[in-house]
């Protein structure tokens, strides 16, 4: 390879590392700023010109919102439902998956089908039934009425089934012979298999849980069962606009799932790909 020939490569790596990097400054840009004006004083959030650095670094706003808001029962309920979600989804999605791709029985295409197509039904386009079901139920203002709707992620029932299709059959059929059940074989033989692909959709099921935001809204209106992403809307006052006030409520919402990925960032993009890979 000539000289010249490297030289152009190397130029060309540093324009992409440059591209990369301003692109990650621009992403990042807004998060900086929202933490550096959460950590200033009101007097300095409302000037006219840009501050990178606060005058007067001051964690009153943050003393604010934990102590004159609900926002550890925010946590709690945030908590309870984003766990909740994350373990029925996964069993169910996982039973689902393996029926589809192991079992035979009637209806099963059919079923696949129907699963498919749910890509095209836009969650929103489904709120109004949700809402009047959750509501015939009386389980408005419950973590049940929050939960019910978040229950069924297609996606995670299609990885399942598509990695139970990649399973030899010699598994199962050594599980058969030694007179195991489909819950055994299920359980004992194949979950062992995925526990990586288990962790992964588990992450990041638990990050989409806890950061919707337009179900928890309207099902709930009582401020003390409203989850952290409709809580912190609650962090206001009657004489106006506090915006260093809703900033640092909105970092306290941000910052467990923040610490979630930076702790499980490979799990979290192995089933961010698989999810794309399923999507494409």
């Amino acid at each position: 390879m000539s000289a010249q020939t490297l030289g152009r490569m190397n130029l060309g790596a540093g324009i992409i590392s440059v591209l990369t990097l301003l692109a990650a400054l621009i992403w990042a840009f807004p998060l900086y700023w929202g933490v550096i004006s959460s950590l200033k004083p009101e007097t300095e959030v409302v000037r006219p010109f840009i501050e990178l650095w606060p005058d007067n670094l001051t964690f009153e706003h943050y003393i604010h919102a934990l102590t004159a808001t609900q926002i550890g029962r925010w946590y709690v309920n945030s908590i309870a439902v984003a766990v909740g979600v994350t373990v029925i989804t996964i069993i169910s999605s996982m039973l689902c998956g393996y029926a589809l791709s192991q079992l035979r029985f009637p209806g099963r295409k059919l079923l696949w089908w129907l699963i498919l197509a749910s890509f095209m039904v836009p969650t929103q386009a489904l709120i109004i039934n949700h809402f009047v079901l959750v509501a015939d139920l009386g389980l408005l203002n419950t973590w049940a009425g929050i939960m019910l709707p978040q229950l069924i992620h297609p996606v995670i029932i299609i990885v399942y089934k598509q990695f139970f299709d990649q399973v030899p059959q010699d598994f199962r059929e050594a599980a058969v012979m030694d007179n195991a059940g489909e819950f055994r074989i299920l359980f004992k033989v194949y979950l062992p298999m995925n526990w990586g692909v288990t962790t992964a959709l588990s992450i990041v099921c638990f990050i989409w849980t806890w950061n919707a935001f337009l179900w928890p809204f309207l099902s709930v209106t009582r401020t003390e069962m409203m989850t952290i992403t409709v809580g912190i809307t609650q962090v206001s006052d009657a004489f106006g606009v506090y915006y260093a006030r809703e900033l640092a409520a909105a970092v306290l919402a941000g910052l467990p799932v923040a610490l979630a990925y930076l702790i499980f960032q490979r799990k979290v993009t192995e089933a961010i790909t698989l999810s794309a890979g399923i999507k494409g």
